[in-house]
């Protein structure tokens, strides 16, 4: 089955064609250590987790690349304001470092209760200050940069594709016109557009951490350790880069110039840098924009003084209610949120639960299939099952990652209807590769706390000569009620009860034990 994925780049759906066959190399943009994470930047990983384990489902070999921004980023895009490093770094009296290392972990303790794939590679911008120096050596030497200020700078003029990806002209970019609004007054500029790859000077005398390099001790623009660190572990050319939509008209723009800019002629030939651009949308308020700038906003699991906002766990709610809200829309979609909308997710999610518990009791006391938290992978895998469900899973998956559709497939299944509960679980098993919900791991739990409220828990019955003749009374009596022949239901429990055997019946289906 082909892919099929929206390119930013032309703005158009394209089947993806790897540049090695069964391997695809992506780049996704990681967070910038200096706050937590609120639920918005979280839903660009998801977007990208699904976007991994779809991969992977279509028998590709992956390598996924996240940066960790723990230098050089600005309060604006456009090299202005703040560092946000060294602002957040005085309001904890810390060292900057130690600011990044701090919400580095907790960043990775919301992508592991997210369900998130770890990247192959994460790499940090601190640990890669000389792949970003030879990276713009190599710009330089072909003539697209210039010192002003005590800066260097990238003269976008030298580069005729320059803003190509946002579809920018570049007569438009003044200060406060055109499309990209973002772009600020500088007289150190040759452009408005122009933009800093190395500061030796700033707004700030102190700069936390600096380095050496040929155009004296400083540090780089926030922009070329996306281009440094993605060339190291994907090579000069690779196929995916993600990002949230934000990143189009500065960030992924001034990527594409520097990085093509430092092409041989020899590079150039093999042709563009990246050549998918796949980029996640908003996630809206319905109380309107949060930001970690204006000092508001939602984590995920971390508690915050009630004038800084609220986390999702504090309210009651899961980070996998959460993930299940984000999988309901498409990553190219606007999604608003609300905590009414969490609670249906919440809800559905529970629902959802239920009818796996329901699935793996009749799993194993109908259909004897032995499945436990522990080998359930191992069992479930091996059932050559396909239906019609997962077909359209994958289907979905495969254009353009469709989530609401792979979403709708998986309740279907989980339905369980003219199918075997075993089959439904093997389909359910393959879709949670990708969704990552952990409906059977919680299924589990469920139906666990059923039996006993039930009183009873599972009963192994191996080892008991007559288990089998017995399992066939039990079930032949489950057809003789649902076919309201109660005399010989009645019958059946009579003829067990004479033989020392208990039938149980609870709500997930009768089990039976020795008297």
């Amino acid at each position: 089955m082909s892919l099929k994925l929206y390119n930013t780049m032309g703005h158009k759906m394209e089947e993806f064609k790897p540049l090695h066959e069964g391997f695809a190399g992506f780049y996704g943009c990681g967070p910038t250590v200096y706050n937590y994470a609120h639920i918005g930047n979280l839903r660009a990983y998801v977007c990208w987790d699904v976007l991994d384990k779809t991969l992977q489902m279509l028998g590709y070999k992956v390598n996924h690349v996240m940066n960790i921004t723990d230098v050089g980023h600005l309060t604006g895009d456009n090299d202005e304001g703040e560092d946000k490093m060294k602002k957040s770094a005085a309001e904890r009296h810390q060292s900057v470092l130690e600011v990044a290392q701090f919400y580095t972990d907790a960043f990775m303790k919301d992508i592991d209760a997210l369900n998130i794939r770890h990247p192959d590679v994460i790499c940090k911008a601190t640990e890669h200050i000389q792949d970003m120096i030879d990276l713009i050596k190599k710009i330089e030497a072909n003539g697209h940069t210039y010192m002003a200020g005590g800066n260097l700078y990238y003269d976008i003029s030298t580069y005729p594709d320059y803003g190509k990806l946002a579809n920018l002209n570049l007569d438009d970019l003044k200060a406060g016109a055109g499309k990209r609004k973002v772009v600020v007054v500088d007289e150190n500029k040759r452009n408005p557009g122009d933009f800093v790859l190395w500061f030796t000077k700033s707004k700030f005398e102190d700069q936390a951490m600096t380095w050496d390099s040929p155009w004296g001790r400083g540090y780089p623009g926030w922009h070329i350790e996306c281009s440094a660190m993605s060339m190291k572990y994907l090579g000069k050319h690779f196929d995916i880069h993600t990002g949230g939509i934000d990143h189009v008209p500065v960030h992924h723009t001034n990527e594409i110039a520097q990085s093509e800019g430092s092409y041989d002629e020899a590079e150039r030939a093999k042709g563009p840098w990246v050549d998918y651009w796949m980029h996640n949308e908003f996630l809206i308020l319905e109380g309107g924009k949060m930001s970690k700038s204006s000092g508001h906003f939602i984590t995920l699991q971390t508690s915050l003084p009630p004038e800084k906002g609220f986390s999702l766990k504090d309210k009651g709610y899961e980070p996998l209610d959460y993930r299940f809200f984000l999988l309901s829309g498409h990553y190219r979609k606007q999604l608003v949120f609300s905590l009414d909308a969490l609670e249906s997710a919440k809800n559905g999610r529970a629902a959802l639960n239920q009818r796996v518990a329901k699935l793996i009791l009749k799993a194993n006391n109908e259909e004897k299939l032995g499945i436990t938290e522990k080998n359930f992978a191992e069992v479930l895998a091996k059932i050559d099952f396909e239906d019609e469900n997962l077909a359209k899973f994958r289907e979905g998956l495969s254009n353009d990652l469709a989530t609401p559709v792979a979403m709708a497939c998986l309740q279907k299944e989980s339905n369980g209807k003219g199918v075997k509960a075993g089959e439904a679980l093997s389909a359910i098993f393959k879709m949670e590769k990708v969704l990552s919900l952990s409906v059977i791991e919680n299924g589990f739990k469920i139906a666990a706390e059923q039996e006993k409220s039930a009183g009873t828990t599972a009963i192994d019955h191996s080892g008991d000569p007559e288990a089998a003749e017995i399992d066939a009374l039990v079930a032949e009596r489950t057809t003789a009620k649902k076919e309201k022949n109660f005399a010989r239901a009645d019958e059946i429990r009579n003829l067990l009860t004479a033989r020392g055997v208990i039938i149980i019946d609870t709500p997930n289906g009768p089990t039976w034990k020795r008297s």
